[in-house]
């Protein structure tokens, strides 16, 4: 009955730390969608002033230095 008993207090322990871990992945999804949407409006923003500016390609365009 003992290991029973031990066994059930794990089980409970587990599911907490399940519900816990959850809560956890939620949050952080949550955060890189704001994160990801920032980024995106930021991306939209700079291509604007760079062809307000006459930037004859836009920064998302541009290959990196090493291509």
């Amino acid at each position: 009955m003992q290991r029973i008993d031990k066994a059930e207090e794990e089980i409970a322990h587990l599911a907490r730390m399940v519900e816990d871990l959850s809560d956890v992945v939620a949050r952080q999804e949550a955060a890189l969608t704001r994160l990801e949407r920032r980024i995106g409006l930021l991306i939209e923003r700079e291509a604007e002033r760079e062809a307000e500016a006459g930037g004859s390609v836009t920064l998302t365009d541009q290959r990196p230095p090493h291509w």
